[in-house]
This record gives structure tokens, C-alpha cells and sequence, in this order.
């Protein structure tokens, strides 16, 4: 059973969990996985702040081969690139161009490609300080909030580096779920326990959640976060909720999918199925070997072999599965305890991203540059949280934090991956509009829109807030539908409330479809008037609140999130 750290207070707690330690893939529970009767998965391991201090030796499996002929040109058999990975399927297609091993094989993509690579597995996750001055790579995976995170604190060390490429997309592999059927919103997460891992994605998922949710101040603060032990894994969270010590339970891949099978009554909450853009993994290389020409072909050559994987792991997703078996031990384990099918099935969940999908996700065909989104979203969550190991660093500039030339190189060869990149990614219909809404919201988000009195023009002011405000928010959950609704408070007419409300509902919903061009199918306009409050007006102290502000809290504009769960 998963041992519990004692609830803090407030809705984040930090912990110092100290220097960047061992996962418990390390610690003893690969002999649990491999003895036990029910598997426990640890993959995509959670990774303490990334400002810990540096280790003073790196792990074995960090330090640079010493076969390794460092007057070999880089990329050579003598001297391969070097990549530091973690075990998790999102990183099969790297794996297949490399001849289903860690080191380049004769005949793979990235030998007809010329170019040597060694992928590294490093399930205790160093810093990137650590990985670059020790020589143990050149290039390292991070989830795009990890890199928010940990780019400062790599240039508080003197270096610094440049995500390259996206690698995948989860869209359905990081979920919040509960067991409790009462639970079915984001919103009733309120007074409940959810556990989880501090400071990986899925944790910044229900940040971004609960800082977008209809719950006022006192409500978001009763919700109980677990952080479990970082020694415990994903294997706690999912012990913690299958025992029963908390209520829910945010949880990824292959986790995710173990517990929804296990846990009676186990059921999604609000996933990035619906939550589409908020988490990438991307490649993130070392900026010393950017800034060389003799560099810069060799990452060119790195990523043109990554998308030609994506590509023939989509063609023959079995041999992916290989891919992960014959090179990384947890899925051998993890295939031997669950079978072949169930690794394949966990792909369902993630989007191995190839060049279409890294120019729309980087907006290279037009639209939102999501990358850059998140990316300045998560820099902020984890400031706010704490995460910084100097909470005083400066704030990087997104666009400084990925490096464009590789990606846009393939692009303007593959006419054909650009012009897909530009369509919409889904269709939507007035008919899955009417059936997604008759569901319960995922998650509603309140936006104070000001309008004049008995007015539904939008102001200057009005535009800026759904600019701000609203437009992420739709952004972020990039295959939802959405109820926008008009409130009021209680003073006033009822009728007059309600026609009101509903034309001020549907001027947000005209200036969403007309300046930032999203489909009108998406959106459903109600006017609810006085009828739906998120603040009792009757007893506002019960919130800690004023009477005007318990009203200015009913007098917003809702969009409430509906779709895949």
C-alpha cells in the first residue's frame, strides 16, 4: 500500500523532495514488478524540481561510454550521438528508426541516414546540468512543463538548451479519475482527496483545472492534494486509490489504464483526450552543440530519423511494441505480466507527433502556436507552486526556448505534411454538439466579461478579457465542445435577466467565431440568469466573501468544457 504524506494546506503544497532522486523503478519496485501477480508501472517517471542540485556522480547508466573516441566526428559509430530517454512508449518511434535497439543497427533508418545514435535510459532523471557536463548526452526527452521549469535553473548553471522537436502528444494518457460515481466534474473535487505525483504533467493538468474551474477561493482550497513519495511512483497514486485513502487520483499511462481496469467504479474525470493541447513531450539538445554548424547537421539528421520512426511505428505499431521489449526492461516486464496487446493498446493515448503535427502544434501553418502556449502557462503554475530552485529567475522567453530551423527544414520539403498542417484537426457538427451537451460539463470556467448596463456590445475591455482569459482556456481542450452561458445575479427582473444574459452569451460567442476563427458548431449559448449561482447571495459570509462580491462572482460568463472523457 502507498505510503501517504500528510495533507498541507492550500490547494499547493510544496515539498522539498531534495536532490533529483531515484524513482522507484530504482528503489526496489522493478523486483516488486517482476515477482508480483499485478504489475506496477512506474513509465514516464515523475521528476523532483528541476533546480536540485547537480548529483556529484552521475548514476552508471549516465556516464559517457568510454569506448566513446572523442576525436571521432559526432554521429560516427566511434562517437554516436547521445540521447537520454526515460521508459516510456512515447518514445517507440526513436527506437524503430534505430533498428529496434539503443544503439544504431545496421540497415535502420538512422544508419541509411548516416548517423549513430545511443539512446541512454535514465529512469532516475539528472538534470539536464547533470547530463550535459557530464557527457552522458547530447540531447534529453522533457514534458513541456518540465522544460518550462527547468530551463531557468539550467541557465542559473551556466548553460543552456533548445527543445527541437515535439515527440508526442498525449490525448488521452494523463487523466484525473475517481471511483466515486458523485464525482464527475472537476468541480466536485471540492472537500475531496486527490492523489498524485508533485510537479510532473499530470500535476499541472489539475492545476490548470482547478484554476479554470467554477469553484470560488474557499471551495479550490478544500480540495485535499496527496503528493505521494517520489519513491513510490505512479504505483502509489494508483495504490492510494485502489485502497481507498483517497477519492481520486491523477495518474498517466500505463497506470492510468491499470487502474481504470482495477478500481471499481473507476471512471475519467476530465483527460487530455479533451484536453488535446496542453501536453507535449519534446527533445531538448544542448545549446554548445546547436551553435556549431558540424552540430546543427547532426541534430538535423536526429530529427529527420525521429519522423521517419513516427512514420513506420504508425505503419507497424507491432514492431513498435518490439521496439520497447527488446530495449527497455520495464516493458518487457511489463509485456510479460500484460501481454503484448495491452502495451500496444497504451499507444491509443498518445500521438507520436510527426511533421504535420510539429507544425501545428508550433503553428507553422498558421493558427495558435501551442508549444509556446504551454510552455509560458506552466512557467507561471510553477513559479506560483514553487518549483524553481531560484524562484527569481528570470522569465524565458518561449520563443527562446525551441529551436525552429530543424523542423522547419523538413517542412518546406514536405508540401504535403504543410498543407495538412493547416486544415482543422477535428470536425465538428451542430449534432455532436447537441449530444456532447447533453452529458455533465468536465470542467466550467467562470470569466467576468464586463458589459454595460442593459447592454450586450462588447467593449474594448470585454475583448481583452476573453483574449486573455477565455481564449486559452478553448485553446487548451483543443477537442471539446463548449456551453457558453450568460449569469446574472439575483437583483432585477428574472425574464429580463435571462433575455439578457443569453444575448450577452451569444456576443461572446460572435466574437469568438469571427476574430479567432473557431467553428460555431463548438459553442452552445444558454442564458441562465439568475437560476445557476456559484455564490449563495443569501449567506455570501459562508464563502468568506461580501455580499457585492458573491454577486460579481454570479454576474459571469461560463464555458463549460464537454467532450471525451
Amino acid at each position: 500500500m502507498a505510503q501517504l504524506t500528510p495533507m498541507a494546506k492550500g490547494l499547493i503544497t510544496v515539498i522539498v523532495l531534495g536532490v533529483a532522486g531515484s524513482l522507484a523503478w530504482n528503489l526496489g519496485l522493478k523486483e516488486r514488478f517482476a515477482n508480483s501477480s499485478d504489475p506496477v508501472a512506474v513509465s514516464r517517471p515523475a521528476a523532483t524540481p528541476s533546480g536540485a542540485p547537480a548529483m556529484a556522480q552521475p548514476p552508471a547508466a549516465a556516464r559517457a561510454a568510454p569506448t566513446d573516441d572523442k576525436n571521432a566526428a559526432l554521429g560516427t559509430p566511434g562517437n554516436p550521438l547521445k540521447v537520454s530517454l526515460v521508459s516510456f512508449h512515447g518514445y517507440a518511434p526513436a527506437l524503430v528508426a534505430n533498428g529496434n535497439s539503443l544503439n544504431t543497427q545496421p540497415g535502420s533508418i538512422y544508419s541509411k541516414n548516416g548517423l549513430n545514435v545511443r539512446f541512454v535510459i535514465q529512469d532516475d532523471i539528472p538534470t539536464l546540468a547533470t547530463i550535459f557536463e557530464s557527457g552522458a548526452a547530447q540531447c534529453a526527452w522533457r514534458t513541456s512543463d518540465f522544460w518550462a521549469q527547468e530551463q531557468p535553473n539550467l541557465r542559473n548553471a551556466g548553460l543552456d538548451g533548445k527543445a527541437v522537436m515535439i515527440v508526442d502528444n498525449t490525448q488521452g494518457g494523463d487523466a484525473v479519475i475517481a471511483s466515486d460515481p458523485a464525482v464527475k466534474a472537476i468541480e466536485d473535487l471540492a472537500g475531496r482527496s486527490v492523489a498524485l505525483l508533485q510537479f510532473t504533467p499530470s500535476h499541472g493538468m489539475l492545476i490548470d483545472a482547478l484554476d479554470n474551474a467554477s469553484l470560488t477561493a474557499r471551495k479550490k482550497e478544500s480540495v485535499k492534494i496527496i503528493f505521494i513519495n517520489a519513491e513510490e511512483g505512479t504505483a502509489g497514486v494508483r495504490a492510494a486509490l485502489e485502497s481507498g485513502h483517497v477519492d481520486a487520483a491523477v495518474l498517466w499511462d500505463p497506470d492510468l489504464a491499470l487502474a481504470l481496469r482495477n478500481v471499481k467504479g473507476a471512471h475519467v474525470v476530465y483527460s487530455t483526450k479533451t484536453a488535446t493541447n496542453l501536453i507535449f513531450d519534446v527533445m531538448v539538445c544542448d545549446s554548445r552543440l546547436l551553435a556549431k554548424p558540424e552540430g546543427q547537421a547532426v541534430v538535423q539528421k536526429f530529427v529527420e530519423g525521429w519522423m521517419e520512426g513516427v512514420q513506420a511505428a504508425r505503419a507497424n505499431p507491432d514492431n513498435a511494441v518490439e521496439a520497447l521489449v527488446n530495449t527497455e526492461e520495464f516493458f518487457k516486464l511489463l509485456a510479460d505480466k500484460e501481454g503484448r496487446p495491452f502495451v500496444k493498446s497504451l499507444f491509443a493515448n498518445v500521438v507520436w507527433t510527426g511533421v504535420e503535427e510539429n507544425a501545428r502544434i508550433l503553428g507553422l501553418a498558421g493558427g495558435t502556436n501551442h508549444y509556446e502556449r504551454v510552455y509560458k502557462r506552466f512557467d507561471e503554475i510553477y513559479r506560483k507552486a514553487g518549483a524553481l530552485a531560484n524562484p527569481k529567475s528570470p522569465v524565458i522567453a518561449p520563443q527562446d526556448s525551441f529551436d525552429y530551423r530543424f523542423i522547419k527544414a523538413m517542412l518546406a520539403r514536405d508540401k504535403p505534411a504543410a498543407t495538412a498542417a493547416a486544415q482543422p484537426q477535428t470536425s465538428f457538427t451542430q449534432a455532436s454538439l447537441k449530444e456532447a451537451t447533453q452529458t455533465q460539463a468536465m470542467v466550467t470556467k467562470p470569466v467576468t466579461v464586463g458589459f454595460s448596463s442593459g447592454s450586450t456590445e462588447l467593449t474594448k475591455r470585454a475583448e481583452k478579457t476573453i483574449d486573455n482569459e477565455m481564449v486559452p482556456f478553448i485553446e487548451n481542450n483543443g477537442k471539446a465542445y463548449f456551453e457558453v452561458s450568460g449569469n446574472s445575479d439575483s437583483t432585477g427582473a428574472r425574464d429580463v435577466n435571462q433575455r439578457l444574459s443569453a444575448a450577452r452569451a451569444r456576443a461572446v460567442v460572435d466574437y469568438l467565431v469571427k476574430q479567432w476563427e473557431f467553428p460555431r458548431e463548438r459553442f452552445k449559448v444558454v442564458g441562465n440568469g439568475p437560476d445557476r449561482p456559484l455564490c449563495n447571495e443569501a449567506n455570501a459570509a459562508a464563502e468568506g466573501l461580501s455580499l457585492e462580491e458573491c454577486r460579481a462572482i454570479n454576474r459571469t460568463t461560463r464555458v463549460a468544457v464537454y467532450g471525451g472523457r
